[in-house]
């Protein structure tokens, strides 16, 4: 029995919106496309938007990179009142008629930035017992949580009525910006939620280059036609500098075989084509300049 779908290669960057699931924003696209083989590159909440980088066919082998990569959100705080799972979708805890200036809110907002440790929270997918931490907070079990460090590189507000603000934050992998909402409020005693967030950047990309998920979703356009969104299968190794090989050479590597002096760079990792520009996959360079194999891609004999 054949696989279902085409072997597409590529990546496409959606701008996921709100209420859907990262997986099943890239298992609708997935079927839009025909696409055999799809995986995504970290998730974002049903109640996120933003840039979700899905990655089709041979570009798979290289999206486990960006769960390592920094991120930047846009998020909106609403003051004065917390909820169970830290975001709107929760129940409200406990509430506060303080009211904050902004001066005050930007005042601690030094305290969140650089490296700090944050308490992930119970509505999570961090396995406990083999089980997810959201599926025992549902039943109304919580369980101690060791604190984490994490690194907010840039927290700044954008905007600021008293009760709501927006920042905007770059942080380190692993991040929870409802944790750093809820983390916000308690440390100005006026207590905090997140009402809404926007991933705007993962690593290198930029929600600017991304497609809204109902532009794919256009009942009008042929699988073919919403493929003409999709990057290319090295999108996601531009930031790797690039050899280039001769016929012998990359015919070689395909083999798995290393290659002499075979580039002019040096002790780095590298994007590797052959004669046609075809993508043979990641390689990694010597202080000799010989190339080897690294994670090639899948070559259909």
């Amino acid at each position: 029995m054949g696989k279902k779908g085409d072997p597409v290669d590529g990546v496409m960057l959606l701008d996921k919106p709100e209420g859907m699931s990262s997986n099943w924003a890239l298992q609708l696209t997935r079927r839009l496309i025909n696409a055999q083989k799809a995986g995504h590159t970290g998730t974002l909440d049903p109640m996120a938007t933003g840039l979700l980088p899905l990655a089709f066919g041979n570009a798979t082998k290289y999206s486990a990179d960006l769960l390592k990569a920094d991120k930047r959100y846009r998020a909106v705080l609403t003051l004065g009142a917390a909820t169970d799972t830290m975001d709107k979708t929760g129940t409200v805890t406990e509430t506060s008629d303080k009211v904050v200036t902004r001066e005050a809110f930007e005042a601690v907002l030094p305290e969140f930035t650089g490296v700090i440790e944050q308490v992930p929270p119970m509505y999570s997918a961090i396995k406990f017992g083999g089980k997810n931490l959201y599926d025992l907070a549902r039943k109304g079990v919580e369980v101690e949580r060791h604190p984490r460090k994490v690194e907010v590189y840039e927290l700044k507000l954008i905007s600021f009525d008293g009760r709501r603000a927006e920042i905007d934050v770059k942080v380190s992998k692993g991040t929870y910006i409802r944790v750093l909402a809820d983390d916000i409020g308690r440390r100005l005693g006026v207590f905090a939620h997140l009402e809404a967030l926007r991933r705007t950047e993962v690593g290198s990309l930029k929600i600017e280059d991304a497609v809204p998920f109902a532009v794919i979703d256009d009942k009008a356009k042929t699988p073919e036609e919403r493929r003409g969104y999709l990057k290319g299968a090295d999108f996601l190794l531009q930031t790797l500098p690039a050899v280039h090989l001769d016929a012998a050479l990359a015919a070689r590597l395909r083999n798995g075989q290393r290659l002499a002096h075979a580039s002019k760079l040096r002790n780095t990792d590298a994007r590797a084509y052959d004669e046609r520009g075809a993508l043979l996959g990641v390689v990694k360079v010597d202080e000799r300049g010989t190339v080897h194999p690294s994670r090639l891609i899948r070559f259909e004999q």
